[in-house]
């Protein structure tokens, strides 16, 4: 370990990297001891994901250097960075999905993908509550199951600095306790950790120190366990952020949308079948699904939104209409909107540009087209109304969505759906990867589209995000829903038994 008296063990001196019309990093300068937890803070595309590209070596900077433990680091690649001793757990997944566990984190690694590595994948993943089969195919995991891919294949680096980037952003809050744990105790031996995550409450529990980034520039060095959360989302956002307050609908009009006795087989002998779904959203109401990632949240929404086929007969209703046996398209068109986890691949496309983007969806509920042809310049007004009523940050309508931060291209995938004015909208994890700031005018979206007589059902893995938004609660467990309740009556640890399997609580009607 290093003593502090010995100097950083990373320091970042002056980094500038600039783009196109816009200067990601403007002179930063960070330092991270040894065994200490640092938090980078910002709103999305404050320049949190270049400056770390550029520690991992993703990225040359214009200007400035790393110095590693006192000396010039060359950081041409990150198998440089790696050599140093540099681990990297990134937002979005790079993953190849036709491959298994194993194979993917042997690439990772650039080792082979024998019984040996496997022993370590279950040692590893057991120690630090993080279940793998190392045998298991990466197309059939969800989303948190394959950001546990990323987590262990960078503790089995051993790192000296480990450089997370929204770990927790798809995991139970048990599994963010485990997290916590282990990454106290690797740094206790003396890894140094830079942590980015827009869940503040997380920061001030986990972490030292805060670097604070606001347009690319150092503006605050903060004690995060000295702060509050609100004082925190102050200094990313150079204002203060009000909360949403949850709105009660005592009224709610007619039945909108409704599954009756649903059964989805599995897909693969991986996936989960979804059985005996009943559930009913009323216009003017946010009713929310709440469950641990893997227990069928991507095959409910699959189901809903009509990517997967569902026997004709009357298990999905749309405004009072039988829709089981309708295409995606044909729901679209009829009220139903979506919005699928995954943001790169499913929910966008990434080497297509914005306004694309926009019309992959919008095709189906806005003049995008005329006489049959694409019309690029509507499609191009659709993507700039988006980015300027979310603040979506990026180079305009041209911009390949892979360009976007994650939290931007969050907002653009919402944004494009709520404004197709949809009667019914399926939103899963809305905030997922999203500054404080963001989070607020997304809820207050969902908020304004139910008291215009909409009706929105919400899958989240964030408790927080449902009990202050949402009107009716259940959970989603194994395949099988809960009932459901009235949010004010019950609360998170009451949700968290659902959410373990129990499909009823007692004494609560």
């Amino acid at each position: 370990m290093l003593n502090p008296a010995d100097g950083p063990l990373v320091s970042m001196r002056g980094i500038t990297k600039a783009y196109p019309g816009v200067i990601a990093n403007d002179a930063v300068s960070l330092d991270l001891q040894a065994g200490e937890i640092h938090a980078l803070l910002g709103e999305n595309g404050a320049g949190k994901s270049t400056l770390v590209k550029v520690l991992y070596g993703l990225l040359q900077p214009d200007t400035g250097e790393v110095l590693w433990r006192g000396e010039h680091a060359k950081l041409r690649s990150p198998s440089d960075a790696r050599n140093l001793g540099i681990a990297m757990v990134f937002q979005h997944f790079s993953l190849f999905e036709s491959l298994t566990v194993v194979e993917n984190i042997a690439l990772g690694m650039a080792v082979s993908a024998n019984d040996s590595l496997r022993t370590r994948i279950r040692e590893v993943s057991s120690r630090y509550g993080l279940p793998l089969d190392p045998d298991r195919d990466v197309f059939s995991l969800s989303v948190g199951e394959r950001q546990r891919i990323e987590i262990v294949r960078c503790l089995l680096q051993e790192p000296q600095l480990l450089i997370m980037d929204e770990p927790t952003s798809v995991l139970t809050p048990q599994e963010v306790s485990e997290l916590f744990v282990t990454l106290k105790r690797l740094a206790s031996e003396g890894v140094g950790i830079l942590y980015i995550s827009h869940k503040l409450d997380e920061i001030r529990e986990l972490c030292d120190v805060a670097t604070i980034l606001r347009g690319g520039k150092n503006v605050a060095t903060a004690l995060p366990k000295q702060e509050s959360a609100a004082s925190l989302a102050a200094l990313m956002i150079g204002e203060d952020v009000q909360p949403v307050v949850r709105v009660d609908n005592p009224k709610t009009g007619d039945p909108l949308f409704a599954l009756n006795k649903l059964d989805v087989p599995a897909k693969t002998r991986q996936s989960l079948a979804l059985q005996d779904l009943s559930l009913v959203v009323h216009a003017g109401e946010i009713v929310g699904i709440a469950g641990v990632a893997g227990n069928g949240q991507d095959e409910l929404l699959s189901a809903i939104a009509g990517e997967v086929p569902v026997q004709p007969d009357e298990m999905i209703w749309l405004k009072g209409e039988s829709v089981a046996g309708w295409t995606a398209g044909q729901r679209r068109s009829f009220g139903l909107c979506a919005v699928p986890e995954e943001r790169l691949g499913h929910a966008a496309v990434p080497s297509m540009s914005l306004a694309e983007n926009a019309l992959l969806t919008g095709f189906h509920r806005q003049p995008l087209q005329r006489a049959g042809l694409i019309a690029m310049s509507r499609c191009k007004r659709s993507a700039n109304q988006i980015i300027d009523t979310f603040s979506v940050q990026c180079h305009g309508t041209g911009s390949a969505a892979s360009s976007l931060s994650g939290g931007n291209l969050q907002k653009f995938v919402v944004g494009r759906e709520i404004l197709q004015s949809p009667d019914v909208l399926v939103v899963s994890q809305p905030t997922w990867g999203v500054d404080a700031g963001a989070a607020a005018a997304i809820h207050k979206a969902l908020q304004s589209l139910v008291k215009e007589g909409a009706a929105v059902l919400l899958i989240s893995q964030d408790l927080d995000e449902l009990m202050a938004i949402t009107d009716r609660i259940g959970a989603l467990c194994a395949g099988r829903l809960s009932n459901f309740y009235s949010t004010p009556s019950i609360d998170a640890q009451q949700v968290g038994q659902l959410m373990g399997g129990k499909t009823a609580l007692d004494g609560v009607a």
